[in-house]
């Protein structure tokens, strides 16, 4: 559990006094570029994350000599100064960070080519060192977002008279009749979208193809009881938070909406019903040659320098695989496939998966009437959504402006992020205590991942294998819902489910929940098996504890990942755009 201290003014203004002599020493050493001198800011367990300030790229460092050999190498030709305590944003705080009572402080400071912001935590003990620091650019000098002070004028269209207004220019603009998108984005959800309005406003032609007919089609297509399942705090878009009036948990056709609302207002170029063929890259001209298909079955050929998969981090639906579902004569459906349970009112259904989506089904099923047994093929975390808010939403709850909380999260080094997810699933499972002892008498496999650290680190290194408990927990413990293991079935047979004991578990439908197939698969059928086998594994752990190919350069010049859940794509679609923008600028290659 982290923990906030409330502090008097005068301890405050004592710990602006501390942050801001670290942080000048910090400055002065860099200037004289002494090894030595830099050592001395940093305790022994000692954390650095860069978010493109000083790397131009998403970079970790643990421990003192990587920190020192980090800045050292940068320093000369980043040229990082005016570091300060930023007095406009949230004041220092002593908190308690994965077990470290810390100072934690925002900062601003400068490079050659941009400005930026930081987090610092000195530990209370020992504030003359560092324990984390965190970088992070906001903006390129020059290439400053036309936003608030900076909004342009819109004298171009308004008094246009007898010219083409603001439609006529949009309609013009999204055609792409006489130019190339510098950036082809393929999918049109919160990810796609995010990165689309971000480089929008740094001036980047990008084009959105979306394959379904209507932007956010993505949500409204998903099965009738989908909400998500974690709080509103967390999951703005960039430019436009929600309403204040919106649900703590968002159902999927208002996300739907939100999402088509979004792409109009920050005047996102989307071509719907576009489906993504397939690309090949040119080196010599370091662009793509990309085919799309439009809606009325029309081809184009569109030639990008830079080509981002907002796709989902996963393709196409897995189908089951399982002795003798050959011979099952009832209904198949995989969740994708899915919508409501009307249908099935007084109907045997069996689930195949006790993931977040088979869950959310077998409750659907059994709100509409039917006679549903979930089957689980393996161990799995289940946890409640208000204990999971300990980890989904902990900065989000501090009472934070959106832009501190979104700083402070992306703090954290992967070592850093092991210890807090341990910590907290000590708390969940005090709060969760009667839920899981209900789970487990009723035959439930229960894990809290292989390093006790739950869902979320489950979440980050194979995006599934837990179940966020909205309801259907309390109906399997009831009994309402049914629970059968895998291992316990012999094979599928024409009316249900033979089990091992003789039985037969019968089944008009057999819903299953059996995943889909991972990102490497989709690049490999779309690009080639050349480029997939360059670029390796999408999401999941790399070797330095960051997302596998996510938000950051691919070993493939101009491909891009990007994905996960709201917070991902309001947070690193700024990192993605920056990174486009300064090569786009040829300020980096």
């Amino acid at each position: 559990m982290q923990d906030v201290m409330t502090l008097s003014r005068d301890l405050i203004t004592d710990d602006v006094g501390l942050v801001n002599n670290w942080l000048s020493r910090l400055e002065s050493r860099l200037h004289t570029g002494d090894s030595d001198d830099l050592s001395d800011l940093f305790t022994d367990d000692s954390h650095w994350r860069d978010l493109l300030a000083f790397t131009w790229n998403i970079t970790p460092h643990v421990d003192v000599a990587a920190i020192v050999s980090g800045l050292s190498k940068a320093q000369p030709n980043i040229r990082a100064h005016a570091f300060v305590f930023d007095s406009t944003r949230t004041p220092p705080r002593r908190v308690k960070r994965a077990g470290v009572q810390s100072i934690e402080a925002i900062f601003k400071f400068e490079t050659l080519l941009g400005r930026g912001h930081g987090v610092l935590r000195l530990p209370v003990d020992k504030p003359d060192r560092a324990w984390v620091l965190m970088t992070s650019l906001d903006e390129l000098k020059g290439y400053e977002e036309p936003i608030n002070e900076r909004r342009p004028s819109g004298e171009a269209y308004s008094r246009a008279f007898g010219g083409m207004n603001w439609a006529d220019r949009r309609a013009r603009e999204e055609a792409f009749e006489d130019r190339e998108p510098a950036v082809l984005i393929i999918g049109a959800g919160q990810a796609g979208l995010s990165l689309a309005a971000r480089l929008r406003l740094q001036g980047v032609d990008t084009l959105v193809v979306e394959k379904l007919p209507r932007v956010g089609d993505v949500w409204r297509t998903r099965y009738h009881s989908l909400a998500l399942h974690n709080r509103v705090p967390l999951n703005h878009l960039p430019y436009m938070p929600f309403p204040p009036s919106w649900p703590s948990y968002l159902p999927k056709d208002m996300l739907g909406n939100w999402l088509e609302t979004y792409a109009w207002a920050m005047e996102c170029n989307v071509w719907t019903g576009t489906q993504f063929e397939g690309a090949s890259y040119d080196e010599d001209a370091e662009h793509w040659t990309a085919r799309v298909r439009r809606e009325d079955g029309s081809e184009r050929t569109l030639r990008p320098r830079h080509l981002v998969f907002a796709n989902g981090i996963v393709g196409a639906p897995k189908p089951a695989r399982a002795p003798g579902l050959e011979d099952y004569k009832g209904e198949i459906l995989h969740t994708h496939d899915y919508r409501e349970g009307s249908a099935w009112k007084g109907k045997s259904v069996l689930v195949l998966g006790a993931g977040t989506s088979g869950h959310d089904i077998a409750q659907d099923l059994h709100a509409h009437g039917a006679n549903v047994k979930l089957i689980q093929r393996g161990s799995i975390t289940v946890v409640s959504v208000d204990a999971a808010s300990i980890n989904h939403s902990l900065y989000y709850n501090e009472g934070l402006p959106l832009e501190d909380c979104d700083l402070i999260a992306a703090s954290s080094t992967y070592p850093l992020l092991v210890r807090g997810y341990q910590l907290a699933v000590k708390r969940m499972l005090q709060i969760d205590q009667d839920l899981i002892e209900g789970l487990k008498a009723r035959g439930m496999k229960l894990d809290m991942g292989e390093d006790n650290t739950g869902h979320q680190m489950k979440l980050r290194r194979r995006f599934g294998g837990y179940y966020l408990n909205c309801g259907c927990s309390e109906l399997i413990i009831n009994g309402e819902i049914g629970l059968i293991q895998y291992d316990d079935i012999e094979r599928f047979v024409e009316d249900g489910a033979l089990m091992k004991d003789g039985r037969i578990e019968k089944a008009d439908l057999l819903v299953t929940a059996t995943g889909y197939q991972n990102q490497h698969e989709v690049l490999r059928e779309l690009l080639g098996e050349t480029i997939a086998g360059k670029v390796g594994p999408i999401w999941g752990l790399a070797k330095d504890g960051e997302l596998s190919n996510m938000f950051r350069p691919t070993p493939q010049p101009g491909l891009w990942f990007v994905g996960g859940g709201f917070a991902h794509a309001r947070i690193y679609s700024h990192y993605v755009a920056l990174q486009i923008k300064a090569r786009e600028a040829g300020l980096i290659s």
